[in-house]
């Protein structure tokens, strides 16, 4: 199965804010090892960790980064268990790190499967600060994957309360319920949006909601006008809406007219590769996948790197893409889908 990337990832982008951001009276080894860990160098960072606790660095922010780094080995078990011990440690006055560790910490939770806990930390956060929007759209999420609905609902209609005219969070709270089976409702929040009239609303976002309440027409000629309002989430957005008509060859157009005339964009690349394998030209679309992963700096490399298995796949090279696949699960060794692709590959 290929891979889109059209997944909420939203905690996944909080949690990169909070790493840049860093936090204060952080020691010079602690340091080199979160922009490490920046640098997706999560062994090194853990070594480099081991160096900060010799020298007497501050030890819940040392605790604090090898959670992340763990985090980002996928091993949330060891995350969490840094994370907990670096929230223990507080002197007892609440300070920013503490927010800080139980964002993350609902984040590792979440990855490991506990909801509950998961929830707990998210109120722990809205108790002290009761209008962390991330917190109230973030446990919406969590609610979700409780099967606690209404309790999610509360929390998403919080949130377009508190950002009424925030239409990219709009958005995603439709895709977080939409992939939990409750489509309708996300799209009466998108009607209502729509029904706002508000004069702020450009043609970009209306192409955008459009294309998600199946309007496609309607989609792709808000997101003709939009083209340099969205940059390349409004080639994107319009590509995407001419190939739910079945127009695929106009929407490869439009794809590769993005990357004819601007930088390297990865997520471009690989919608442009998936439009490709749709039209059965399997080169293509596996030139398309590598040409995003040579880009620098790309979070698309995971889907990237499978779709350029599945490619493989459908080109018939079945050995290069074992070969590959193994490779894929050193790096991303939880990836459920990855694992049965490879016992797949095993049998060809």
């Amino acid at each position: 199965m290929i891979r889109n990337n059209k997944r909420n990832c939203m905690a996944a982008g909080l949690l990169l804010a909070m790493l840049l951001t860093g936090c204060g009276g952080t020691g010079e080894k602690t340091q080199e090892a979160m922009l490490k860990i920046q640098g997706l160098d999560y062994e090194g960072a853990l070594e480099q960790l081991n160096s900060a606790e010799e020298a007497g660095e501050n030890m819940r922010l040392i605790n604090r980064a090898r959670g992340i780094a763990y985090m980002g080995l996928t091993d949330y078990d060891q995350a969490i268990s840094f994370l907990e011990a670096s929230l223990a440690a507080s002197n007892g006055l609440v300070e920013n790190v503490d927010f800080d560790l139980n964002y993350y910490l609902a984040a590792a939770y979440s990855k490991n499967g506990m909801f509950v806990e998961a929830e707990s930390a998210y109120n722990a956060i809205l108790t002290l600060r009761s209008e962390e929007v991330d917190a109230y759209f973030l446990r919406g999420n969590v609610r979700i994957a409780l099967s606690n609905y209404e309790g999610a609902k509360e929390d998403f209609e919080k949130v377009i309360a508190m950002e009424p005219k925030n239409y990219d969070r709009l958005i995603q709270i439709y895709q977080v319920l939409d992939y939990a089976g409750y489509r309708d409702i996300g799209q009466e929040y998108l009607r209502t949006a729509l029904l706002s009239d508000d004069k702020q609303m450009n043609q970009y976002v209306k192409g955008r909601i459009y294309y998600y309440l199946g309007d496609y027409q309607n989609a792709y000629i808000a997101l003709e006008d939009a083209k340099e309002q969205g940059g390349a989430e409004s080639y994107l957005y319009l590509g995407r809406a001419y190939e739910a008509t079945g127009d695929y060859n106009y929407a490869a157009n439009v794809y590769n007219s993005y990357l004819a005339n601007n930088a390297g964009n990865a997520e471009m690349y690989n919608q442009l590769g998936l439009c490709e394998l749709t039209r059965g030209d399997y080169q293509k679309a596996l030139e398309a996948f590598q040409a995003g992963m040579q880009l620098e700096n790309t979070t698309m490399m995971q889907t990237l790197s499978f779709n350029e298995i599945v490619a493989y796949e459908y080109l018939g090279e079945y050995k290069r893409a074992l070969e590959l696949i193994e490779n894929y699960l050193k790096n991303y060794p939880d990836d459920a889908q990855a694992q049965r692709e490879h016992d797949f590959l095993v049998t060809r």
